[in-house]
C-alpha cells in the first residue's frame, strides 16, 4: 500500500476554488494509482432498466431557504437536455458482482486497503478506528470495501439488491465501460430526477407527505439513530418511483455524475447539455443518502450538489449509469 497523509483527516469544508466541499464525504487524501489496472476489456450488456426520456427544458438548481450556497446550488437557470436514457436504478451489488467476475476489477478502496464506514454500523467489538476530524462518525476501516461494506466480517450475501457501495469514480468508469454505459452528466441527473417537478423532493414540496417515508434517510438525534431504526442501504427498489419511473433518487446513496464539480459553475454553464468544468478536483455526486439528517445536511433533494475526489469511496456512495440515445 503505497497510501501517505500528512495529516489528520478533516470533514471537507465549503470552498471557493472548486475544491469539494460538505460535511457529508471526508476527503481521503489519497495518492492516485498512475496506470493502475482495471480489469480486462470485455464487456456486458447495458441494463434492461434503462429508461429512454425525450429531451426537454428545466430550471436547474435551487436558491430557496432550502439550498446550500455555499454548494454553488444557484443561481437557478433553464437548461436543455437532449434525449437520454438512464437506469430506473442504481448499480446494485449482484450487478456489480457479475461486472467483477467478467473482468477482474479491483476497486480503489480494495487497493488501497481501506474505505470510510459510518461508526454506527460498526459491530460492537471492532476493532479500534480512526476517526475524521470534525466528523468523528466517520471511520477508517482496514479491509472494507464493496464486498465487505462494513469491514472483513460483513458481507453482501443478502443484500445483493441493495447499491454497492465503497465504489469510487474511478471504478463507475470502470462499470460504465464494461456495460456500454456511461455515467449521467450533473444536469442529466437532475432532469431524470425531477421529473417535470419544481419541488425540492420527487414527490413534492413535503419532506414527508402525511408524515410517510418517501425516502431511506437518517432516523434519530445524528449521529445516533431512534431505537428500531434503519440505519443503512435498503434495495436499489425501494419506495415508490418518480414520475420518471427512477427509484431513490433522493436518499439511500450518493451517485457519482459524469461531471468535474466547481461550486461557481451554474454562473456560467452554457444553457444546452452543460457537463461541468473542463477540470477540477472532485467529481460531482448527487441525491444525499441514509446518512442525510435535517439537523447537519438537508442535502436529500433533487437540486443538492456535492464534490468528492475521483479516487473517493465511503459506506453511503454508489452510482446510477445512464446511455446515449
Amino acid at each position: 500500500m503505497s497510501l501517505l497523509f500528512d495529516r489528520d483527516w478533516t470533514a471537507m469544508e465549503h470552498r471557493s476554488d472548486g475544491e469539494p466541499g460538505g460535511c457529508c464525504a471526508p476527503r481521503t487524501e489519497r495518492t492516485i494509482f498512475a496506470g493502475a489496472p482495471t480489469g480486462t476489456p470485455t464487456r456486458g450488456d447495458a441494463p434492461a432498466s434503462l429508461v429512454l426520456l425525450p429531451g426537454g427544458t428545466f430550471l436547474m438548481g435551487d436558491e430557496s431557504a432550502w439550498a446550500y450556497p455555499g454548494d454553488g446550488e444557484g443561481p437557478r437557470h433553464r437548461v436543455i437536455v437532449d434525449s437520454f436514457a438512464i437506469d430506473r436504478y442504481t448499480v446494485s451489488n449482484a450487478a456489480f458482482a457479475a461486472f467483477v467476475d467478467a473482468t477482474g476489477h479491483r476497486t480503489d478502496a480494495e487497493r488501497y486497503g481501506w474505505s470510510f464506514v459510518f461508526a454506527g454500523l460498526l459491530p460492537e467489538d471492532a476493532p479500534p478506528t480512526r476517526s475524521v476530524v470534525g466528523a468523528p462518525w466517520w471511520r477508517q476501516v482496514e479491509g472494507a470495501e464493496w464486498r465487505h461494506p462494513s469491514g472483513p466480517g460483513s458481507r453482501i450475501d443478502d443484500v445483493l439488491d441493495h447499491p454497492v457501495v465503497h465504489v469510487s469514480w474511478n471504478d463507475a468508469q470502470a462499470y460504465c465501460a464494461w456495460s456500454g454505459t456511461r455515467l449521467p452528466t450533473e444536469a442529466e441527473w437532475e432532469y431524470a430526477a425531477r421529473a417535470g417537478s419544481d419541488d425540492p423532493f420527487p414527490w413534492g414540496p413535503d419532506l414527508e407527505p402525511d408524515e410517510h417515508p418517501r425516502m431511506n434517510v437518517f432516523r434519530g438525534r445524528f449521529p445516533r439513530t431512534d431505537p428500531g431504526a434503519h440505519l443503512g442501504t435498503l434495495a436499489v427498489d425501494a419506495f415508490a418511483p418518480n414520475d420518471f419511473g427512477l427509484h431513490n433518487v433522493t436518499g439511500n446513496v450518493w451517485e457519482w455524475c459524469a461531471d468535474w464539480y466547481a461550486r461557481d459553475y451554474y454562473r456560467h454553464s452554457p444553457e444546452r447539455n452543460p457537463t461541468g468544468p473542463a477540470t477540477g478536483a472532485g467529481r460531482v455526486m448527487r441525491g444525499g443518502s441514509y446518512l442525510c439528517h435535517h439537523s447537519y445536511c438537508r442535502r436529500y433533494r433533487v437540486s443538492a450538489r456535492q464534490g468528492s475526489e475521483p479516487v473517493s469511496s465511503t459506506g453511503n456512495l454508489g452510482f446510477r449509469v445512464a446511455k446515449d440515445r
